[in-house]
């Protein structure tokens, strides 16, 4: 049971120093940043207060402060220490297969239904802060990053459909929102399908079975 604490409600005062209850430290720190995660995912990064972060875990607004003077702060950390990380990752695919982008996009698929099964925020928050223009997470990330990746990457694709590797009827502007529509749509959505009798019993796998075969093979006969 969490404790209300209204945000114009100053906290009581205090000695200088670490908030009452923050023994952990680290592991407070990194509970702080889940919560934040799926509160961002749930509602919006915009319609999450700091307040609001602080009452899903049940510490005061202080305890929160202490660790994150502001929502943009803790959404940079965020982005340094949770989707940087994860972007190497799901892009290490591409690294470890420059020759073969059949099989990088097939472990892609893998890795992010992997990603979505091991941290359920990570789809419903892409789909509502990064694929959306509006949204508070794409326009930091962009302010940080620029568009150099998405360079790479659309250059990439039209190499290897020059080098017949891949369809050279693919839109490469289209191939990885595609791929995200394919499994983190799904994977958001599969909340809903809890009393869908032709979808209830769909999981991870079939997700990204569904996802690959669709890639690799299309809509025609198998082996055409």
């Amino acid at each position: 049971m969490t404790t209300s604490v209204p945000d114009d409600i100053p906290p009581p005062a205090r000695r200088p120093g670490r908030p009452a209850g923050s023994a952990r430290g680290p592991e407070q720190r990194a509970r702080l940043m889940d919560i934040a995660l799926t509160l961002f995912a749930r509602q919006g990064i915009v319609d999450t207060t700091l307040g609001a972060i602080a009452r899903e875990a049940g510490v005061t607004s202080a305890m929160v402060h202490y660790y994150f003077k502001t929502r943009e702060q803790l959404l940079d950390v965020l982005i340094d220490e949770r989707f940087v990380p994860l972007r190497m990752s799901l892009g290490s695919p591409f690294r470890e297969h420059p020759d073969d982008p059949v099989l990088a996009i097939t472990e892609l698929t893998h890795r992010l239904v992997a990603v979505s099964s091991e941290s359920p925020w990570f789809a419903p928050l892409w789909l509502r802060e990064v694929i959306s223009d509006s949204g508070m997470l794409r326009q930091r990330m962009h302010e940080r990053f620029g568009d150099s990746s998405q360079k790479v990457s659309l250059a990439a694709v039209a190499r290897w459909q020059q080098e017949g590797r891949l369809n050279p009827g693919l839109e490469p502007a289209l191939l990885f929102p595609t791929l995200l529509g394919l499994t983190l749509l799904p994977l958001a959505a599969s909340k809903l399908w809890r009393d869908d009798p032709d979808r209830h019993n769909l999981n991870a796998d079939d997700i990204a079975r569904h996802a690959i075969a669709l890639l690799t093979q299309g809509v025609g006969p198998r082996g055409k």
